[in-house]
């Protein structure tokens, strides 16, 4: 991947994982990426990354949610099946435990995603001209 003058400064990130779970911006891995817990910064406060362009929706909740299920059913079923405990102990343990765990996952997960995004470039989908013009005449043909 070469980096474009808007980039060259900056050093290039191979690893946008990293740079995600650490807060950082995508481009300069220096400036932060979130002004509160969950909110995104408008803009990096090193070099100046608009953060428009991010939008990791539910994506966040979604991997913290199925990354907290395994060990918290686990414990679950290893509190129930070793000691037998009336339901109230499954939700003054295991319940939140569980939001927890999902709750301290969400930044970095979010990071990750938002820095994934820039990285690979994503953006809304969108049909190529070209390919719309060949499928419109091959339909007419048909």
């Amino acid at each position: 991947m070469e980096p474009s003058d808007e980039t060259s400064q900056f050093q290039v990130t191979t690893n946008p994982a990293l740079t995600g779970l650490l807060g950082r911006c995508p481009r300069c891995q220096r400036g932060h990426l979130f002004a509160s817990y969950l909110k995104l910064a408008t803009r990096c406060d090193v070099c100046d990354l608009d953060y428009s362009f991010a939008d990791p929706a539910d994506g966040p909740a979604f991997f913290a949610m199925s990354i907290a299920a395994v060990p918290a059913l686990a414990s679950a079923l290893w509190i129930q099946f070793a000691f037998e405990p009336h339901i109230w102990v499954h939700l003054l343990v295991t319940l939140p435990a569980t939001v927890l765990a999902c709750v301290l996952l969400l930044r970095p997960l979010k990071g990750w995603l938002v820095c994934s995004q820039f990285f690979h470039k994503a953006a809304e989908g969108r049909i190529d001209a070209e390919w719309h013009a060949s499928e419109a005449e091959r339909r007419a043909r048909d």
